[in-house]
Formats: C-alpha cells, sequence, structure tokens
C-alpha cells in the first residue's frame, strides 16, 4: 500500500490523466516556473536575513525592565 491508502496504480493513472489533460510541454513550463518562483522566495528570504544581520536584528534587545534592575 502507498501513501495514506493510495496504490501506486492509482497514483499513475492520476499521472495519466494529468498529462493527457495539460500535455507534457504545460506541465515542463508550469515545472520551470514553479521552480523559478522557488528559487527567488528563497533568494529573498536570504537577502532579508542578511540585511537583518547587518542592521543588527538577529541579536535579542534587553527588555527594559532588565536594564532597570542593572542600575
Amino acid at each position: 500500500m502507498g501513501m495514506g491508502g493510495i496504490s501506486i496504480w492509482q497514483l499513475l493513472i492520476i499521472l495519466a490523466i494529468v498529462i493527457m489533460l495539460f500535455g507534457t510541454k504545460r506541465l515542463r513550463t508550469l515545472g520551470s516556473d514553479l521552480g523559478s518562483a522557488v528559487k527567488g522566495f528563497r533568494k529573498t528570504m536570504q537577502d532579508d536575513g542578511a540585511a537583518d544581520a547587518a542592521a543588527g536584528k538577529d541579536q535579542p534587545e534587553e527588555p527594559a525592565a532588565s536594564a532597570e534592575k542593572d542600575k
């Protein structure tokens, strides 16, 4: 038995139906577009992380209450 009660044969039938409906060219284009979107998202997340680190936001700020205790 496959994932969640779906057998490999059922997955193959679903795959065949999807290929017949959309065609291989459209699926290839869709996969390429999805890959580009994920790559852009990861790059943006890394850029934001680098910008936060440069601004010093990675280090947690001391709460005001603990700063007053030190005085």
